[in-house]
């Protein structure tokens, strides 16, 4: 059987029988955050899991179905899991001309740093439980899910959001129940969280 990483990295090759360039490593951590959030939170593997039962009743998805797109539960545990481990820790944007930012006035020509994990962590933003696993926070989706809807960039902002962004998070959640919905991610009894 092939694991959730492997599943995914083998339909990335075979795209359109084209080989697409994208960020892999990136991918894989990602793919590594959920299923440690996966092992660590059975509640919520359950519930991913019942939610891929009841929408597929045991059938493989094809691409004119859309029933990824229906997989609610999924796409909540990825939007947490991006929350808590994004893909990059900070952004970079090149201020071109004077621009005010808030209380700010930033002068031209300027690099300015965007701390993915700091606004992804902000309990003004997120709550009291901003350092927690709480998916159901993204229930009525990710406008909804913090105070500032600008604080959730694990993608990027704009034009220069990522374009794979979709991609990845159909095959994300493609890859963990669907070829299997048995599966069951544990985690090894000697883990141990770095930072703990």
């Amino acid at each position: 059987m092939l694991t959730s990483v492997e599943l995914m990295l083998e339909k990335w090759n075979h795209f359109e029988g084209k080989e697409i360039e994208i960020e892999i490593e990136i991918a894989i951590a990602i793919v590594i955050a959920i299923e440690k959030n996966l092992s660590l939170h059975t509640d919520w593997q359950e519930k991913a899991r019942e939610e891929v039962i009841e929408i597929f009743k045991g059938k493989n998805p094809t691409p004119d179905d859309n029933g990824i797109a229906k997989l609610k539960t999924m796409t909540m545990i990825i939007n947490e899991t991006l929350r808590l481990y994004p893909s990059v820790v900070a952004k970079n944007r090149m201020v071109t001309r004077e621009t005010r930012l808030g209380d700010l006035l930033l002068p031209g020509n300027i690099e300015v740093l965007i701390p993915c994990l700091v606004s992804h962590n902000d309990p003004k933003i997120w709550g009291e439980y901003a350092l927690l696993f709480k998916p159901d926070q993204f229930a009525e989706g990710v406008t909804k899910a913090a105070k500032n809807i600008m604080a959730y960039i694990p993608f990027g902002l704009g034009p220069r959001m990522c374009i794979y962004r979709h991609k990845l998070c159909d095959d994300r959640s493609d890859a963990f129940f669907l070829n299997d919905p048995s599966t069951a991610f544990t985690l090894s009894p000697t883990y141990v969280h770095s930072p703990a």
